[in-house]
C-alpha cells in the first residue's frame, strides 16, 4: 500500500472504527480510547467458579474477592511478570474491557484498532500470545508496543532523533529499564522487582518481626499508606489487623514507615543495583545524553515516597517523576495512533511473521 492510500485510509478508518491502546500490566489494566483519552483503569483480577466455570467478576469487583471467596470461586491475576499465563482467562478479560470501552461511544461498523504495551524482552511465543488474545476479544488488527517506548511517547520524551533518553517503568510484576534512541531501545533489562515484590516483602516482614499473617490487600494498603525509602523527621505509622501465627487468633498492631523501608531494603538495594548495570553497558555518547537530560520514572512504583531521590543521590543524575506516572504507556498508545504509520518500525503487527522462539 502506497504512502499516499495509508494516509487516506488513516482519514476514513476512524470513521468505521474504534483506535484502543492497552496497557496490559500485571496489577492492572489500562484503556485509551482515542478522541477519548484513559477511560478504564481496573484491576488485572478475573473471579472465576470452579464448579461452573463461569467468569463471575472482572476488575474491581474481583479484586475486592482476593483473600474473601469461598472455595469454589477462585480471584484469578491471569498475567504474572507482564506476560499471559492463563491464555482463556486474559482472554475474557480483554473482550470485557474492549465491550466495555466499545459501549462508551457510538457503534462503529468494523471492529477496533487495538495496541498493546507488553515489556521489553519477552519471547516471540508470549508476543504472538497477546496477539491472538486480543483478536479473539474482538480487535480487528493488533499491533505490539514495547512499554518503554509506549511511556516515553506518553510523557513526550523527544527519542526520534540521535539523543538517549532514559525510561525506568516501574510496574506490578516487574520493572522495565530501557535506553532509547531513534524511536528505539538500545540497552534494557527487565527485572522481577516491583510492585508486588516489594508487597510481599512487606508480607514476610510483617511475618517474621510480628509474627503475624496478613494479606496482599492489606500489604498494598501499607505500601501506598506509609512507604517510603528514606527516613524524615516524621513519624508515619499504621495499624494493622491480622491473624496471630502462635495463637491463631485476630491480632492488631502499629506498622510505622521505619519498618516499611526495612521491609523494601533488599529489594530495593537489588533495583540501584540492576539500574547500575544498565548504565554500565550503556554507550558513552548516550550516557553522556542520560547525565543532561535525566532519567524518568514511570508505572504505580514511581510514586513510592522519596524514591526520585534515593535514586538521584545514589546515580548522580537527575530524576524526574512523570506527569501521572500510572497512564504513560497507555497514553503513549494514543500518541502512537495520531502517526502510526510514521511508527512502522518499532510496532509489530498481527499480519507480520513472528518466529518461534523458545
Amino acid at each position: 500500500m502506497s504512502s499516499f492510500s495509508k494516509k487516506i485510509n488513516n482519514k476514513i478508518l476512524p470513521f468505521l472504527s474504534n483506535d484502543i491502546g492497552i496497557d496490559l500490566g500485571t496489577t492492572n489494566t489500562l484503556v485509551y480510547l482515542r478522541g477519548k483519552g484513559v477511560i478504564i483503569n481496573e484491576p488485572s483480577v478475573v473471579a472465576v467458579n470452579q464448579k461452573t466455570g463461569q467468569i463471575v467478576d472482572i476488575g474491581h469487583g474481583a479484586k475486592k474477592m482476593l483473600g474473601r471467596t469461598p472455595s469454589h470461586i477462585v480471584a484469578i491475576k491471569p498475567l504474572i511478570d507482564g506476560v499471559i499465563s492463563n491464555f482463556e482467562i486474559t482472554e475474557e478479560m480483554l473482550s470485557y474491557l474492549i465491550k466495555k470501552t466499545q459501549n462508551k461511544v457510538s457503534k462503529k461498523i468494523l471492529g477496533p484498532r487495538v495496541v498493546v504495551g507488553v515489556p521489553t524482552g519477552i519471547t516471540n511465543v508470549e508476543r504472538r500470545a497477546v496477539q491472538d488474545a486480543t483478536k479473539n476479544a474482538g480487535a480487528r488488527e493488533v499491533y505490539i508496543v514495547e512499554e518503554p517506548i509506549a511511556a516515553a511517547m506518553g510523557i513526550r520524551l523527544p527519542i526520534h532523533g540521535p539523543f538517549g533518553g532514559m525510561i525506568i517503568d516501574i510496574g506490578g510484576g516487574t520493572s522495565d529499564m530501557a535506553i532509547l534512541s531513534m524511536n528505539g531501545v538500545v540497552v534494557s533489562k527487565n527485572i522481577k522487582i516491583a510492585g508486588d515484590r516489594f508487597d510481599d516483602d512487606i508480607i514476610s516482614y510483617i511475618r517474621d518481626e510480628f509474627k503475624i499473617l496478613i494479606g496482599e490487600r492489606t500489604a498494598e494498603n501499607l505500601k501506598i499508606s506509609i512507604g517510603s525509602v528514606i527516613g524524615g523527621n516524621s513519624r508515619l505509622e499504621k495499624a494493622v489487623r491480622g491473624r496471630d501465627l502462635i495463637t491463631g487468633l485476630p491480632k492488631e498492631v502499629i506498622i510505622t514507615d521505619s519498618d516499611i523501608r526495612e521491609a523494601l531494603s533488599h529489594s530495593i538495594s537489588s533495583f540501584l543495583e540492576s539500574i547500575k548495570d544498565i548504565l554500565e553497558i550503556t554507550p558513552p555518547e548516550i550516557l553522556s545524553d542520560i547525565m543532561h537530560r535525566g532519567i524518568f520514572l514511570v508505572g504505580g512504583g514511581a510514586l513510592i515516597k522519596d524514591l526520585d531521590i534515593l535514586l538521584s543521590n545514589y546515580l548522580k543524575i537527575p530524576i524526574f517523576i512523570a506527569d501521572d506516572p500510572l497512564t504513560a504507556v497507555v497514553r503513549g498508545t494514543g500518541v502512537l495512533f495520531e502517526k502510526l504509520n510514521d511508527f512502522d518500525s518499532i510496532l509489530i503487527h498481527d499480519k507480520d511473521e513472528l518466529p518461534l522462539q523458545k
